[in-house]
């Protein structure tokens, strides 16, 4: 049987239905396993496991035979397979969970695994965007809020630039493509905000200014 948390949306990831002059040009998530590397940190995590494995054995070897100081170093390997399908479904569930989009007038981000909240964040809120793009063609769009306007960084992590919690900036975390995400955010941002230019480099910033 099929079911689906948010089948009150009237429009995928979003709270109304959009207005007759808005339409969607985006819509996407970020991907589970590059949350799991980027956010929660799965790979140290699998690293950490590993070093106390081999630690234990190593301590175990000085007065064992090999074959029984490697059964010590299994416990180890055990918790931290543990912890890190711990950390998948963790990151599977904030991926189900999330719909970033961009329409001709704004972005929205519907986040929350217990908590679901959407975000809508006009163009003219946004100063600027830096994109991430990482090896394979995955990264991460910041947006820098203009004004006065806040957010909460503990209500919105993961999907915010990370270690920025003075001023929070809204992000698009881990998406594919991400490259082509970014240009179609300076072209609608540019059509929509009276402004001379909106810049895109494919491996740093884009700037609405």
């Amino acid at each position: 049987m099929s079911h689906d948390d948010f089948n009150f949306e009237p429009v995928r990831g979003l709270p109304e239905t959009l207005p007759a002059d808005e339409h969607i040009l985006w819509q996407g998530g970020p991907d589970a396993w590059r949350l799991a590397i980027e956010v929660l940190w799965i790979r140290w995590v699998a690293g950490y496991f590993a070093v106390l494995a081999i630690w234990r054995v190593g301590v175990s070897s000085t007065g064992l035979p090999l074959g029984e100081a490697l059964l010590h170093g299994v416990p180890f390997v055990l918790l931290g397979a543990l912890a890190c399908l711990v950390l998948l479904g963790i990151a599977r569930a904030m991926a189900r969970t999330t719909v970033y989009t961009l329409t001709n007038k704004r972005v929205a981000m519907r986040i929350g695994v217990a908590l679901t909240m959407t975000l809508n964040l006009p163009y003219t809120w946004i100063g600027s965007a830096d994109a991430d793009i990482r090896p394979g063609g995955s990264g991460t769009l910041a947006f820098d809020l203009l004004g006065e306007t806040r957010f909460s960084y503990l209500m919105t992590w993961p999907h915010v630039r990370p270690w920025r919690m003075g001023r929070t900036r809204p992000a698009f975390r881990c998406i594919p493509d991400a490259a082509r995400v970014a240009r179609l955010f300076a072209e609608a941002a540019d059509a929509r905000v009276a402004v001379p230019r909106v810049e895109y480099t494919p491996v740093g910033a884009i700037a609405a200014e």
